[in-house]
């Protein structure tokens, strides 16, 4: 399918002469993403067949590695595995005309005293405390307040590109406020479901929201106008109700997948470990279960709840309103 590809460039202006290509898959055809996933699928299968140096997701199974496309997140429990692990991906690739980039790897300790590099042949990794994977921030400390501001920063970037949309009188407040919500909004919340906010994270991101809106209705910073009648105006609702919402859709969704799935099984996923002393973090699953007690119910029943989805929305909605 692929012999006699051939290719050429621009440059300074100018086509180069035809060259072939030898490796890679041919960009722009259907074929292409599949090919390349059997390739990586491949791979990883190699990479961890027959060796136990992931982490323990069940108690029969356990979880080595979360792929997308070429984004590889490697897990381990330690760092003998970790290095044996990388050794032998760093290796397979050459076979199918793939090569690791060490600079673009990133190594994230948590809960470990070792501070020995892994390396990929004789150039370490760098050790991180937080690095972007999948467009989310994942962080030492499981915390999401540098996600959160990443995320307001990205999302401010998305309002003043757009700055002169705002100011024209000629389009009506409906159609800024869809493209609020779809290009701003949408961009500050991405992710969101998997937040675990504290009130002083949420309380930055209803500014924010709140400064936008302001500009979009031109209203002054020197007028006063109370938040709900603000919200009123732009049918919004506040930015915890909001971020709420999304996450019990998510766990909606989630439920409803087949059992096996990844993302299923992590719902009631059991972290190995020891807890340090002191006060308890808050985590997602304790936001989770505050919102399972307060509405009456069992987790258990809450599962049953999910198959129906006409049952689900009233759940939801009884659980955080939608907006007006």
């Amino acid at each position: 399918m692929y012999d006699g590809t051939c290719c050429r460039i621009v440059h300074d202006g100018q086509l180069t002469d035809r060259f072939n290509i030898r490796t890679g898959v041919r960009q722009g055809c259907l074929l292409s993403p599949f090919l390349f996933i059997l390739a990586i699928d491949w791979l990883m299968r190699e990479t961890t067949k027959g060796v136990k140096n992931g982490i323990q997701w069940t108690p029969w199974t356990q979880l080595k590695d979360l792929d997308f496309a070429d984004d590889l997140a490697l897990l381990s429990h330690s760092q003998t595995q970790m290095q044996a692990k990388t050794t032998a991906l760093n290796k397979l690739p050459e076979s199918i005309g793939l090569r690791i980039h060490p600079a673009k790897c990133k190594v994230l300790r948590v809960g470990t005293q070792t501070s020995e590099a892994v390396m990929i042949g004789d150039q370490p990794l760098e050790d991180v405390e937080a690095f972007c994977y999948l467009g989310s921030k994942i962080d030492q400390e499981g915390g999401t307040s540098k996600e959160i501001k990443a995320r307001t920063g990205k999302a401010q970037a998305a309002f003043t590109t757009l700055g002169r949309f705002w100011k024209t009188r000629d389009i009506s407040l409906k159609t800024k406020l869809k493209i609020f919500n779809s290009n701003v909004k949408s961009v500050l919340l991405y992710g969101c479901e998997a937040w675990n906010a504290s009130t002083m994270c949420i309380k930055r991101i209803q500014v924010f929201i709140n400064r936008c809106l302001r500009r979009i209705l031109r209203i002054k910073w020197t007028d006063k106008i109370r938040n709900k009648s603000l919200w009123e105006r732009t049918r919004q609702i506040p930015a915890g109700d909001e971020i709420g919402r999304r996450r019990w859709r998510w766990i909606g969704h989630t439920l409803r997948k087949p059992c096996g799935s990844i993302t299923k099984n992590v719902l009631d996923w059991n972290p190995q470990g020891k807890r340090s002393r002191g006060r308890p973090r808050g985590t997602w699953r304790r936001v989770k279960d505050n919102d399972v007690e307060d509405s009456g119910h069992t987790w258990n029943h809450v599962k049953r709840m999910a198959q129906d989805r006409e049952r689900w929305r009233g759940f939801v909605d009884g659980l955080y309103p939608a907006p007006g």
